[in-house]
């Protein structure tokens, strides 16, 4: 404003460059959230209600005061409310609460929007719903523990600390310097407006934004829903993946494959009571959907008097049909009642496949809230087989990650056998047998080194998860998780980057940074490849702007200060910042581009190369400036625009040096800059832009001192190269 006020409305074209940064970045953060919108309403939460005796599925909003709400395992609870009715309900209240262990709830008790079942089943009745229930705080509650800031933002924060350091004393130096000598307002608002603006890398902060919100714009066109910006950019720091076996490197879904019996029972008959299991259940995960669609019998379901609700950590379930009790689980619970079945188990697992056994008890059921105990007269009836198939691009997509030095493990409740069996098939690394979760070290040393040379975990429970992504992130490790299921979610929340399933639970979605809407593990790669293009490019550009900053302050020091008078007018570092940073920012930004990445080192690169060659550039400018001004004695108007000239041909070199990767590539930078390089020769030779931004046309001793000046600017850039490329490790 004081440019405008005291100087002139050239001098202020800089507000245009920020204007114009501010409007590509809304258009392109606009862009993006719809398409982030349309993703992710297809993996909004929707409630279960029962409406004229029927359940209905509607989203959380349409929930009423006074709806009955189902519960299944996985499901969020949408609303306060009071359970009516309850088989084994517990919820995960950490949210809300902060304590880990879940919460057990019978009928009568009350229920909290922000919670979710781990386990079990029930009905509630809604009695708050939206602004006067806990529902509006969710997504702070979920996710208030997570989403901690990305490598690149850090490094940009650290940038920035060190850059206001830097231009604070400077500008004051730069003021002081400029008003305690003679001129008019207008030169004295021009010297330090060209002084002070131009150390501040303006169009950065916005350009970081610009290429993330376009990069999640890509993403959400892969189906990926991005629930935080800076998780793509993240995720190229992640140098280990853990992931779940089911919907992730195989199909979501499971087929029966075969029934066997025990001895003493025939295959029709233990057909029949899998089917009767199946049916009578109250809520169904993957394994007794399968089972169901198989059709192994003719049956219809029962009634359920009693039942020990599925879950991962005790690894067995149970009904209490009236008339007879059955168990179904992990063989090796049924290992002491039946051990030639639990063998015949064992071979099946370790080819693969998912094996349960199914029992019979005459033991009664323990009442919801106490903790059962696995039945002690079990009589083993037989075993159902049921396979999962590698998704197509599984091996695919693990070797990619070896190519990039990513490791992957794979964590399942599933038998050690069968997890580690799927881990072979899909070439993931690894010179030791899958491991067993339940004998894992308990001390964190140990168990990152057991973990380190295992390719996969079987039987693992949910906290052993969370262990292992405590035990290895203790370490160093920058560790992402992929999963699907609520008995992922403690990892989920323990990693530093999460990615979720969009057909997982709901509670898994919302934790996770990321969601494949799709289920398509195949796009991660892709992602991988994105974001290490952000942090290549940021870096690229990042150098651009601070080279910037660097030769002004060089410019402030020797020159301003001093002489009370800057190189440069605001509006010739306009053109001059459009032609060799504006434009080639932007398209760098977006550009494809190859070479090393290194997050964890970005400011130690930024300043290797910009310092160097901010401070050769700034000595070429000076030298050009002050040979024109002091030694051929120019007037000040044609010494600028030698100043100016040096900049754009420096910026430009500068431009060419930023781009490493193939001859295509660069051959495309170095058209880029040409075209810069004739724009900037039409604002010197159209007398209507010369006159606007007040520079002169050159003469031959102005042409020697830009040469002169060029000369000394590029050597010492080149220089700054060579010093770059030394003190890589």
């Amino acid at each position: 404003m004081l440019t405008i006020a005291f100087g002139s409305w050239r001098d202020a074209l800089f507000l245009g460059i920020l204007v114009s940064n501010i409007v590509i970045g809304s258009f392109q953060d606009i862009r993006s959230k719809r398409a982030l919108d349309r993703l992710a309403a297809l993996v909004a939460p929707e409630a279960v209600v029962i409406r004229e005796g029927a359940d209905r599925p509607v989203p959380v909003e349409n929930v009423v005061v006074g709806d009955l709400v189902r519960l299944a395992a996985g499901d969020q609870v949408v609303a306060d409310g009071t359970v009516l009715s309850a088989d084994g309900l517990a919820l995960d209240e950490a949210n809300l609460t902060g304590e880990s262990e879940p919460a057990v709830r019978s009928a009568g008790e009350p229920v909290w929007s922000g919670s979710f079942a781990v386990e079990g089943a029930a009905v509630f009745e809604a009695t708050a719903v939206g602004p006067e229930s806990r529902a509006e705080k969710l997504t702070a509650t979920a996710r208030a523990f997570r989403h901690p800031r990305s490598p690149l933002e850090r490094a940009n924060d650290r940038l920035l600390i060190w850059l206001v350091g830097l231009a604070v004393p400077l500008a004051i130096g730069i003021t002081v310097s400029v008003l305690t000598r003679a001129g008019t307002s207008t030169t004295h608002v021009q010297a330090i407006t060209a002084g002070i603006v131009n150390l501040v890398p303006e169009g950065l902060i916005v350009l970081i934004s610009v290429t993330a919100a376009v990069s999640a714009f890509k993403m959400a066109r892969r189906g990926v829903l991005a629930q935080q910006l800076n998780a793509i950019e993240s995720l190229a720091s992640v140098d280990l993946v853990l992931t779940d076996k089911t919907g992730t490197l195989t199909e979501p879904t499971l087929r029966v494959v075969a029934v066997m019996a025990a001895e003493g029972q025939d295959e029709q008959s233990v057909a029949r009571e899998l089917s009767s299991y199946a049916a009578s259940a109250p809520s169904r995960n993957l394994t007794l959907e399968a089972i169901a669609n198989a059709q192994l019998a003719d049956v219809d379901a029962r009634q359920v008097v009693a039942q020990v609700p599925v879950s991962s950590g005790r690894r067995w379930s149970a009904l209490d049909l009236g008339d007879e009790r059955l168990v179904l689980g992990a063989p090796e619970r049924f290992a002491e009642a039946d051990p030639v079945l639990a063998e015949r188990a064992r071979q099946e697992a370790s080819t693969g496949r998912r094996v349960l056994a199914l029992g019979r008890s005459q033991a009664v059921l323990p009442a919801a809230g106490s903790e059962p105990q696995f039945p002690a007269d079990i009589q083993t009836l037989g075993l159902v087989v049921l396979a999962e198939r590698l998704r197509d691009n599984a091996a695919e997509t693990v070797a990619f990650f070896a190519e990039q030095g990513v490791e992957l493990k794979v964590l399942s409740g599933d038998a050690p056998a069968t997890v580690g069996a799927i881990a072979r098939d899909a070439g993931v690394p690894g010179s030791a047998p899958a491991l067993d979760g339940e004998a894992l070290p308990t001390e964190t040393a140990d168990l990152r080194e057991a973990i380190s040379s295992a390719p996969a975990v079987g039987r693992i429970s949910p906290e052993g998860k969370r262990a292992v992504v405590t035990s290895l992130a203790g370490a160093g490790r920058y560790v992402g998780m992929v999963g699907d299921g609520v008995n992922d979610v403690p990892a989920l929340k323990e990693s530093r980057l999460a990615i979720a399933q969009g057909s997982g639970a709901q509670m898994a979605r919302s934790v996770a940074d990321l969601v494949l809407v799709r289920d398509d593990f195949a796009v991660v790669p892709a992602m991988v490849a994105e974001g290490r293009q952000i942090l290549r490019n940021i870096q690229r550009v990042a150098q651009l702007f601070i080279t910037k900053s660097v030769f002004t302050a060089v410019m402030g020091l020797a020159v301003a200060i001093p002489t009370g008078v800057f190189p440069l007018l605001p509006r010739q570092f306009t053109i001059a910042s459009t032609v060799t940073i504006g434009i080639p920012a932007f398209l760098l930004a977006l550009a494809p581009s190859s070479g090393p990445w290194r997050p964890e080192r970005f400011l130690q690169s930024v300043a290797r190369f910009a310092i160097p060659a901010g401070i050769g550039i700034g000595i070429g400018i000076i030298a050009g400036y002050l040979l024109a001004r002091y030694g051929f004695d120019l007037n000040l108007k044609l010494s600028r625009t030698v100043a100016t000239g040096i900049v754009v041909v420096c910026g430009l070199a500068v431009v060419l040096r930023l781009e490493p990767g193939n001859l295509r590539r660069r051959l495309a930078v170095g058209g880029l800059c040409a075209l810069m390089l004739l724009l900037f020769a039409l604002a010197l030779t159209v007398p209507f832009l010369r006159n606007f931004y007040e520079l002169s046309k050159p003469t031959g001793q102005a042409v020697a001192a830009w040469a002169i000046g060029t000369a000394l600017g590029v050597g010492g850039m080149l220089g700054a190269v060579r010093l770059q490329a030394r003190g890589k490790p």
